[in-house]
């Protein structure tokens, strides 16, 4: 029987091709894979991380620079100068000005403003100053801010203290991915050694999955021609495919076992794994891909080239695990668990505790209900104090140039030196006087100090810059942003023909953050819908899908509530690598929650579709819960501990972002495969009984009829 299902399969039909024809497929992917990454690496697309576009105030201002202002256009760096002794001393002003001028002949910097010759870049006291570094390239290269630091480094000492700062600086210093992904990769494979018991079965998971990210990665590195990305694209898209592509090996690696062990022959074990295994794999990859993609509903085109970015390599993942995988299992045959280690691993899939643990909730089920929900809604708590922006110098380690710099600065200059509004101005033909508006923004309560405004060149724009007294990631200054917008800059410019925008990267990422806020509700709401139609056709049942989607919100919820009480309250943050407390960096959630859902749903797929299995057999819907449960508990277990493994290990890198995106799937994925599918789970549908099933016969014939 088993063997006529893969028979009647689209899908059993490829994984015979790729098993007769292993060698060509083979020889294909290795050929293919070598050409993609040949390419994709040597003429990688650059990274776009200009997350102003749109029409908000920050985008507009940036555009009025952009014309009237073009020496502002590129990157800047900030010097950041502290002496005791004072900086106008004859012994500290000619090391000041040695060090200018040698920064001034690096590579990319074409200009540098002195503290001696502009105004404002000395503190009240003299003991601080800084001086501007400007490029026309945007970002800097890493490397070249790597030896600019170098250079601001080894000029300090002797009473004074030198540190160069900057959003290129954060870039350089904290980097995305590094030894993190190594560290996920050595994890994910000691979880499939402990899982399989077999170095040979453990290899050809890593193998499928590594062959499936590579040449994911290489092909978004040219489509960022196409999409530009920013540059912790690479980073997600990475994260996301080693955990799926892993998973998707792991299921039909499993099937396979499964089916030698049952007494098929290597041929029919491939058959059946990849027609039934692989059904999961394609609902569940697809499941991703769709929740990847409702992110163009935030409208971003950064976080739009991300999505596509991660959708392809998921892509490359699933294609890989159901032609390469069955070609290389071809090859192990029934050797498969050769290498075998003592103690290690079983083949067989079946996990009587967890079927003994799924009798145990059938007979409590609501205890276990109300156990289970009350432990999701306690963590969920924390995600009503949620606050969303940006990394800074700040949030960096603390012994980096960029904190050093934040440090000199906000002692010498007060915290909100760190968090610049620049206010823009479209002058009307004749020109206006800016005294009143200058006048109205520097006696705003929260304002420190304001700079004399600059007027353009063609004589079409002005600026000036207005100083918080509090830092980027304080919570006083964005409600002093929208207090400038709505209530002290209107006035200030009624009947005097100004257009003024505040702008600046701190404004910038405010107007981001808010337009998360606004549209996270329509990704979820999108996500959700997209995803239950792919559920419904899969599972044939409106109120699986439906709880499905539920107990996913329940795992985001608790998962942001987690992210809130460990990043931005500092509960055992500093136990876990985040130097400071802060907000969650803006892109975090915009990512954890469709990249959750895809993961989500492909547990959910690999269960029920198990459980509909054992229904359609003959067994009732407790029994089939059961022995469902029994079935893939031991799988789950393993993916998800691989998921979790993968995702905690870029707590390695010094990136904060980058630290509370895998933390945050790490904690989700864990209470989706214990809370969730352990006990949530088998309690609801215990208590829902033949209504599991339910399906309306309108509906019913809408629906595809999938073997």
């Amino acid at each position: 029987m088993t063997t006529s299902v893969a028979d009647q399969s689209a899908l059993g039909r490829l994984g015979r091709f790729c098993y007769l024809r292993r060698r060509l497929v083979l020889v294909l992917w290795v050929i293919g894979t070598i050409v993609l990454l040949v390419v994709g690496f040597g003429f990688a697309a650059p990274a776009d991380n200009d997350f102003t576009g749109g029409n908000s105030q920050s985008a507009q201002a940036q555009n009025l620079l952009k014309v009237h202002f073009p020496e502002r256009k590129g990157s800047s760096l900030t010097l950041a100068i502290q002496a005791p002794a004072g900086v106008e001393s004859p012994a500290v002003r000619p090391r000041v000005e040695a060090l200018t001028a040698q920064l001034g002949t690096a590579e990319h910097i074409t200009a540098v403003r002195s503290p001696y010759t502009a105004p404002g870049q000395i503190s009240a006291d003299g003991r601080t100053a800084f001086a501007d570094l400007q490029s026309p390239t945007n970002p800097l290269p890493a490397g070249e801010v790597k030896h600019l630091i170098s250079e601001v480094k080894a000029a300090s000492g002797n009473g004074v203290v030198f540190a160069l700062g900057g959003a290129d600086v954060v870039g350089a210093e904290t980097p995305y991915g590094g030894a993190s992904d190594a560290i996920g990769a050595v994890a994910a494979m000691l979880v499939i050694l402990i899982a399989f018991g077999s170095l040979l079965a453990m290899g050809l998971t890593m193998l499928t999955a590594l062959f499936g990210i590579g040449t994911g990665l290489a092909l978004i590195f040219l489509l960022g021609y196409l999409f530009p990305a920013p540059s912790f694209s690479p980073i997600v898209s990475t994260l996301l495919g080693l955990g799926v592509g892993i998973d998707y090996a792991l299921f039909i690696v499993t099937r396979y076992r499964e089916g030698l062990a049952a007494g098929l022959t290597p041929q029919q074990a491939v058959e059946t794994a990849v027609a039934r295994a692989g059904r999961s794999v394609l609902f569940a990859g697809a499941t991703v891909v769709i929740a990847m993609l409702g992110l163009f509903v935030v409208q971003q085109k950064l976080l739009n080239a991300t999505a596509v970015a991660a959708s392809v390599t998921v892509l490359m993942t699933m294609f890989a695990a159901i032609t390469l995988l069955p070609a290389l299992l071809g090859f192990a045959g029934l050797g498969i668990d050769r290498l075998k280690l003592p103690y290690l691993g079983r083949t067989g899939s079946r996990s009587p505790l967890a079927e003994r643990w799924a009798r145990v909730i059938q007979r409590h089920p609501v205890a276990g209900l109300l156990a289970g929900a009350a432990v999701m809604v306690l963590l969920a708590i924390p995600a009503l104090s949620m606050r969303l922006s940006f990394e800074d110098n700040s949030t960096e380690p603390r012994d980096t140039s960029g904190y050093a710099s934040y440090r000199i600065l906000t002692e010498g200059f007060g915290p909100g030196f760190n968090a610049p509004f620049l206010v823009v101005a479209a002058l009307p033909p004749g020109g206006a006087t800016l005294g009143p508006l200058v006048s109205a923004v520097a006696h705003t309560p929260g304002v420190a100090a304001v700079t004399p405004p600059q007027t353009s060149q063609d004589g079409k724009a002005a600026l000036f810059v207005a100083y918080p007294t509090t830092s980027h990631q304080d919570a006083a200054t964005p409600k002093l942003l929208d207090r400038l917008r709505g209530q002290v800059i209107p006035p200030a410019v009624a009947g005097t023909g100004l257009v003024v925008h505040v702008g600046g990267p701190t404004a910038g990422d405010t107007d981001f953050a808010s337009e998360v806020s606004a549209r996270l509700p329509w990704l979820i709401a999108t996500v959700i819908g997209l995803s239950l139609v792919l559920l419904l056709v899969l599972v044939r049942s409106v109120v699986i899908a439906l709880k499905a989607a539920v107990m996913t919100l329940l795992s985001v919820g608790a998962a942001f509530g987690v992210l809130v009480a460990i990043v931005q309250w500092g509960w055992l943050g500093g136990l876990l690598g985040f130097p400071t407390t802060a907000p969650i960096t803006a892109w975090v959630p915009l990512f954890i929650f469709p990249i959750l859902f895809g993961l989500s749903t492909d547990y959910e797929v690999f269960l029920v579709s198990r459980i509909r299995e054992e229904y359609d057999a003959g067994a009732d819907t407790r029994e089939a819960v059961a022995r469902g449960l029994g079935r893939t508990a031991r799988v789950i277990t393993a993916a998800a501990a691989i998921m979790v493994t993968v995702f905690l290990s870029v707590l390695a890198t010094p990136d904060i972002a980058v630290k509370a995106f895998g933390l945050g799937l790490a904690v989700a994925v864990f209470l989706d495969a214990t809370v969730v599918r352990m006990v949530l789970v088998p309690a609801i549908m215990e208590l829902l009984g033949p209504l599991n099933w339910w399906l309306p016969r309108p509906l019913a014939r809408l629906l595809p009829e999938l073997a």
